[in-house]
């Protein structure tokens, strides 16, 4: 693994002696966010990481090397978007061998940040079941990497463009806890409220610190979702965004969007339904969860 693993001298440092460090997924900045937005959404993550007395530990596929720690430039040109791969665990090994650029997904991000050491991981929302998934079998690969990964993920919860429902119901069945932080309601990703109750809520740091202890020392090979919605000032009504999802959804069937295509389509068609307020409310989140995160890492 040493061959193709390249762990920066801060975060290897840091792991060395115990600080905490917080792993950054890389596709929101390449594939979700358009360019130059990902690199003000990376600066801001970093920052908020900092902030809270912690390493950030960006994740990417470079060279034929997996990165962990990107500097500022190797960000940049990842979030370019040129011939950048979306990379899922199944990718992994033949974008390294083509020496191909990489973004990892929460799936692939989870596995290399383990690899590394690293115990948490801070996203926007993973994936999910997808809106006629029980049809299409189109499920993220992300639901069955947190099945095997002991890792903490903090999101708000999974993007609002899947079938929320399944989702959560996938991940029960998967065995992966769910911790509503702040809420005893999944978050919408753009909204606060979804109906979906959840089992477990924790509204500081070091309850969820104490949940992971736990967790770790059972030995538990899932990972754990802590689900926080996204700051007040910037959330959206479910119901707006369920009408601009609805008519993003038609117009990626009528464009025939497919496959792994389909979840930045959507992303886009709503930036533009919403006059931008889904694309703010996808940056104030990004920081917020990542600031929560490295406070739940420092606590561990």
């Amino acid at each position: 693994m040493e061959r193709f693993l390249d762990v920066r001298v801060e975060v290897a440092a840091a792991l060395a002696t115990g600080r905490p460090v917080v792993a950054l997924e890389s596709t929101v900045l390449s594939h979700g966010l358009p360019h130059p937005i990902g690199l003000e959404a990376a600066a801001a993550m970093e920052a908020a990481v900092r902030d809270e007395g912690a390493v950030p530990a960006a994740i990417g596929l470079l060279r034929g090397r997996v990165v962990v720690g990107l500097t500022p430039d190797e960000i940049e040109e990842l979030s370019s978007g040129v011939q950048v791969a979306k990379v899922s665990v199944r990718d992994i090994a033949p974008v390294i061998a083509a020496h191909r650029p990489g973004a990892t997904t929460v799936a692939a991000t989870a596995s290399l940040a383990r690899t590394a050491g690293i115990r948490i991981l801070s996203t926007g929302g993973i994936g999910g079941v997808h809106r006629g998934g029980e049809d299409s079998l189109d499920v993220s690969a992300d639901l069955h990497a947190l099945a095997r990964t002991p890792i903490a993920v903090v999101c708000s919860g999974a993007k609002s463009v899947l079938d929320l429902g399944r989702t959560l119901e996938t991940l029960e069945s998967l065995g992966v806890p769910v911790i509503g932080y702040g809420t005893h309601e999944f978050p919408a990703f753009y909204s606060v409220e979804s109906g979906l109750p959840l089992e477990h809520r924790a509204d500081d740091p070091r309850e969820v610190a104490a949940i992971l202890r736990v967790h770790a020392a059972l030995e538990r090979r899932q990972g754990v979702v802590v689900a926080q919605p996204p700051p007040p000032g910037t959330a959206i009504r479910l119901a707006e965004v369920d009408t601009w999802i609805r008519e993003a959804l038609e117009e990626a069937k009528l464009a025939g969007i497919r496959g792994k295509e389909v979840t930045p389509f959507l992303l886009e068609s709503l930036a533009r339904s919403s006059h931008g307020r889904t694309l703010e409310t996808n940056l104030a989140l990004l920081e917020a969860n990542a600031r929560l995160a490295a406070r739940i890492a420092v606590e561990l």
